[in-house]
């Protein structure tokens, strides 16, 4: 029986409560059910790790629920490998990849079955069914999944069975799990590199699924331009909220935390505090993304003016921003290398802070020593996908160091950043941060941006705040 609770305020169960408990219960069990769209996209990423690792075993463990406070628990997600692999969500499961002796793999899911009725377990203790809600039989995941499911309990008596085998397995997701393993760190850091580098190229299955979330992220923004003179009236909360219930209606949740920063907020690279006021006449950068219900998410900014119009320098600064962005998607295609567009973005950043007289000339020096990042702060951009950073373990060689290929998709977000203290500017630059992020598809001749319906240009911001802002 579930451990009782300190404070609670029944002292036990009865043996009368217990067996009235164990009685009158229909027969649940789903028969219909059929595979998932993405079952067979997962199978597919299955077989090219199993190709990666002959003849070894391979643990991927979904994770389990972490604590928020006392008997609370933060709001699950699994491990995002384990997502990708199986398109399973549930908690405390793992995948095995268990290798044959002809070749390839035998792939079992491990999860937590449903709780017998034949115990107080199913209705007592926090994460019991009767508190947490029904989970899938074994048999139904089987069904929805494409792949053979075994009871997670009697995971460490299996793999235990064969203690020969060389096995990697994520570190980092089930403590309990790796301790039953004897795995060495650095093979296990390679498998997490190979893990991550698998995504780095979508599927037609998961760009259909960025394409969901970009769109609802696009109604998203348009829902906050509707409502921005409420967050004039209240705060960043406000707005914060208001992409909040699209990415709950229409997806499963928001990416990341989003960053609603208004005024000298704008600065701060991951301001999510969002408490801040709303004032006309200055800027309100608005970073968020909504995550699907099966977890790939978008990641879009738009930098916009609270009152409706851009003064003359906050456009310029914009502008600015704007042909960065510009010459950095410009240089996102095939056979290009990952840092042709960070590289595009910056120079152009770099030439512009040059022209203003913040930087010491020529641009080229100061792209070399890197002085822009005085005002430019961050990256132009990352991978995109389950992740918002994602692909984050994938080798440096595939990844930063890589070249682009048709499928992967990424963000191009260069931004201006004037920080409220900062000396070397004149006061009135102090306290505007400008950033534009869109979500882009490399094609097989060029690229596709997937948030192209979001205005992007000053006049096309404009025009879009006078639309639906009034």
């Amino acid at each position: 029986m579930a451990k009782g609770r300190k404070n609670g305020l029944y002292r036990g169960i009865s043996d009368e409560l217990s067996a009235l408990m164990r009685t009158g219960w229909a027969d649940t069990e789903r028969r219909d059910l059929k595979p998932t769209e993405q079952a067979p996209y997962a199978a597919r990423r299955r077989a090219a790790l199993s190709a990666r690792f002959p003849g070894e075993r391979l643990v991927v463990p979904s994770g389990g629920l972490k604590i928020r406070a006392n008997d609370t628990h933060y709001p699950y997600r699994p491990y995002t490998g384990y997502v990708h692999l199986t398109g399973d969500q549930a908690r405390d499961g793992a995948l095995v990849l268990e290798p044959l002796p002809g070749g390839g793999h035998d792939a079992h899911c491990y999860q937590l079955p449903r709780d017998g009725r034949d115990s107080d377990e199913f209705w007592t203790g926090y994460t019991a069914e009767l508190w947490m809600g029904r989970r899938r039989t074994l048999a139904e995941s089987e069904l929805v999944l494409g792949v053979e499911c075994r009871d997670i309990r009697a995971i460490a008596e299996d793999l235990a069975e064969s203690t020969g085998t060389p096995t990697r397995v994520i570190r980092g997701v089930d403590p309990a799990l790796e301790a039953v393993l004897a795995t060495d760190a650095e093979r296990d850091d390679e498998f997490e590199e190979a893990v991550s580098g698998l995504r780095l190229i979508k599927d037609e299955w998961e760009t259909a699924e960025l394409r969901r979330a970009v769109d609802a992220t696009v109604r998203g923004f348009t829902d906050v331009v509707r409502e921005l003179s409420q967050a004039v009236a209240t705060s960043e909360r406000w707005i914060e909220g208001t992409f909040f219930r699209r990415a709950r209606v229409e997806g499963n949740t928001v990416g990341y935390g989003s960053i609603c920063a208004a005024g000298e907020h704008a600065t701060v690279m991951h301001w999510q505090d969002n408490d801040g006021p709303v004032r006309p006449g200055e800027l309100l950068l608005l970073d968020a993304g909504v995550e699907t219900r099966t977890l790939y998410t978008a990641d879009v900014t738009r930098t916009l003016p609270i009152s409706g119009t851009f003064t003359s320098l906050q456009r310029e600064i914009y502008d600015a921003v704007y042909e960065a962005q510009e010459a950095g998607m410009a240089a996102v295609k095939p056979g290009a290398h990952y840092r042709d567009f960070h590289e595009a973005a910056q120079r152009s950043m770099a030439a512009r802070l040059v022209e203003w007289g913040f930087l010491e000339g020529p641009a080229d020096r100061v792209y070399e020593l890197g002085l822009q990042r005085r005002f430019t702060m961050a990256g132009t951009g990352h991978m995109l996908g389950l992740d918002v950073h994602d692909c984050a373990t994938a080798r440096n060689e595939e990844y930063v160091d890589g070249v682009l290929e048709a499928g992967m998709c990424l963000t191009v977000e260069p931004g201006l950043y004037f920080q409220p203290d900062d000396l070397t500017v004149p006061e009135e630059w102090r306290g505007i941060g400008v950033r534009i992020e869109d979500d882009v598809l490399v094609t097989a001749d060029g690229n596709e941006n997937l948030s192209g319906a979001l205005p992007r240009s000053a006049d096309e911001v404009e025009a879009w705040m006078r639309e639906f802002a009034g």
